[in-house]
């Protein structure tokens, strides 16, 4: 691919003509979220997730596409358009990246984010999804997943920005095996940070302890 460095895979464009949904909670899905010229590219260049959950971006190896994905996602500009959309001041507010490779049968269970996260971005890349398990709901409630407003499948180049509320439940139908994401938080503070990137650290070496001494514990496709 020859995009040249200085042109944008994020469409920043398509955020801000997406209408924003304001019931249950404050939620915007963008279908076309990456520019169709790079999905191609930024499929093949997302790093290689061996372990189930959320895996933190430091210390994941990635090339030079995916690379200039990230500081987009960590820029300015989307930070600004977020924060527009969304209607909350996101300025100086620390950006946190996980990502997840794999899911397992217990993910995807009915939950709010923490209420150190502000904002959640999901950001999806899988090249297509047939399976009814993995799709993402907006719900209503807390106790009824069937009790959605929108459901979304985790197909390349969808993204769903929601603003974190005591309400702002979702989840999913069980799902075993490939499911790439990345999650983009704005967090409250950079305590919240540190709490984050300490629990996911932790979380990130006891995977990588099971993966090795628990081959029976590993997923299958």
């Amino acid at each position: 691919m020859t995009t040249p460095a200085d042109r944008s895979f994020i469409d920043l464009e398509a955020l801000r003509q997406t209408a924003l949904s304001e019931s249950p909670f404050p939620f915007v899905v963008i279908p076309n979220f990456l520019r169709k010229n790079v999905l191609l590219d930024l499929s093949s260049d997302f790093p290689r997730i061996n372990v189930a959950g959320s895996v933190p971006l430091r210390g994941l190896a990635y090339g030079t596409i995916f690379a200039q994905l990230i500081r987009e996602l960590e820029g300015p500009m989307l930070r600004a358009a977020i924060s527009q959309k969304l209607d909350t001041n996101l300025e100086g507010r620390p950006a946190f990246i996980t990502l997840r490779g794999r899911t397992r049968m217990k993910d995807g269970r009915i939950h709010t984010d923490t209420k150190s996260k502000l904002v959640t971005l999901l950001l999806y890349f899988n090249p297509k999804w047939d399976v009814e398990g993995g799709r993402l709901r907006v719900l209503r409630s807390g106790n009824n997943l069937e009790d959605f407003v929108v459901e979304i499948p985790p197909v390349l180049g969808t993204c769903l920005i929601f603003k974190v509320t005591d309400n702002c439940w979702h989840g999913h139908k069980p799902f075993v095996g490939t499911r790439k994401t990345i999650q983009l938080n704005y967090l409250a503070d950079e305590s919240a940070l540190k709490k984050h990137l300490s629990m996911h650290s932790f979380s990130a070496k006891l995977k990588n302890f099971v993966r090795r001494f628990a081959p029976g514990d590993r997923y299958t496709e």
